[in-house]
């Protein structure tokens, strides 16, 4: 076997296996994001339409909704940043996040009191902006586990440069995180419409199915679907 092939072969299965990934979370995603928004009435991963709705519901005078609205934005922020802090200090970065995610998600099914609804509702999106941090990119393509909007966006934009003449298909890759979410979505509406909020305990329990099926892929490989994080270099003071 020619060093080229081996090349190949190596890159193809590292390709294979974040496609794999990707699509799995993006499932994860998509049945958290119909049951969040089934069992609340809002969005747990869309914020762009949560920030239309806090303004919609701002300008009708609903400043509680507007402040649960602009509080979940925060939330889905903070989670980010957890996912990427956990993803930085674990050796087995997706397995770590995806637990995270399941704990959590396992936490918010058990909060059924009436008075911690709203909590509830914070520790879906928190959930949901920790998966972001689970695959970043592939293969150099960045990718969005929750967001499609972006994933759909890149999708035209690579339609529109494959039709004025750019021959990469790369940009394919994007169809992945958009069919998951919707398979996903499917699955978590009846879930939830089949046994209410303890649909969270069966998500939680995939997430963790996920997490353990993770350990399985060589650590090398789960870095590379991670952004590396540039040294800090102190600032020279010039010479005189």
């Amino acid at each position: 076997m020619t060093r080229a092939r081996r090349r190949r072969l190596i890159r193809t299965r590292r390709t294979l296996t974040g496609v794999g990934l990707v699509g799995s979370i993006s499932f994860l995603a998509g049945m958290t994001d119909a049951t969040g928004l089934l069992l609340t009435g809002d969005f747990v991963s869309f914020m762009t339409g949560n920030t239309t709705r806090a303004a919609l519901a701002l300008s009708d005078g609903n400043l509680y909704h507007a402040a649960v609205l602009i509080s979940a934005i925060l939330v889905f922020v903070l989670g980010n940043a957890a996912g990427i802090v956990v993803a930085h200090i674990s050796e087995r970065r997706i397995f770590v996040v995806l637990g995270c995610v399941g704990l959590v998600l396992a936490l918010a099914s058990v909060t059924t009191m009436q008075g911690l609804l709203l909590a509830r509702f914070y520790m879906i999106v928190f959930a949901m902006g920790m998966v972001n941090a689970a695959v970043e990119h592939i293969e150099g393509l960045p990718i969005g586990l929750t967001y499609v909007t972006g994933a759909l966006s890149r999708l035209g934009r690579g339609i529109g440069r494959w039709i004025i003449g750019d021959r990469h298909i790369g940009w394919t890759i994007q169809i992945v995180p958009w069919g998951g979410m919707v398979l996903g979505a499917i699955a978590g509406a009846v879930l939830t419409r089949l046994t209410g909020a303890h649909a969270l305990w069966m998500i939680s329990l995939f997430a963790m199915v996920l997490a353990l099926a993770a350990m399985f892929i060589p650590r090398p490989l789960q870095r590379r679907f991670n952004q590396k994080i540039a040294p800090h270099r102190p600032a020279v003071a010039p010479t005189k």
